[in-house]
């Protein structure tokens, strides 16, 4: 299915955004409800991190015989996304300050319009997919 029409346009890459904004939504929302629990360590998804590995895997699948990024790990799965998605396991990290409400509500907020956005033009790009099929104009 790697030929497929999916695959020929940016809903991989969607997919990668939406996936990242869940995973960093639970942990933020995790950092919010246990603000006040003695001891306790905010943990955030290193957005930039995140946003180099895409690039990276953007880069190689627009160029795959393109040299890569000094610094950035790959596997050999052929797959870019697959990459961005297996990373994510390795971009937490943890806040070693005291958690303030007010910046993990607002990172909150950014992460939900990030993941609606994406979500958004998924649908935008599906719809248009739906209608070149069907040829209705």
């Amino acid at each position: 299915m790697e030929s497929s029409i999916f695959n020929a346009n940016t809903v991989p890459v969607l997919e990668q955004v939406v996936n990242f904004a869940q995973k960093r939504h639970s942990i933020l929302a995790t950092n919010i409800a246990n603000q006040r629990v003695p001891g306790y360590k905010g943990r955030d998804l290193n957005v930039d991190r995140f946003q180099e590995v895409l690039a990276e895997a953007i880069q190689r699948k627009n160029s795959p015989n393109e040299p890569l990024s000094p610094g950035l790990v790959t596997t050999k799965s052929g797959d870019p996304m697959r990459e961005v998605r297996d990373s994510l396991d390795g971009i937490l990290f943890h806040d070693q300050s005291n958690l303030d409400i007010e910046k993990q509500v607002a990172e909150l907020t950014k992460n939900q319009v990030m993941h609606n956005t994406a979500l958004t033009i998924m649908e935008d790009q599906l719809r248009m997919l739906n209608i070149a099929i069907s040829e209705r104009v």
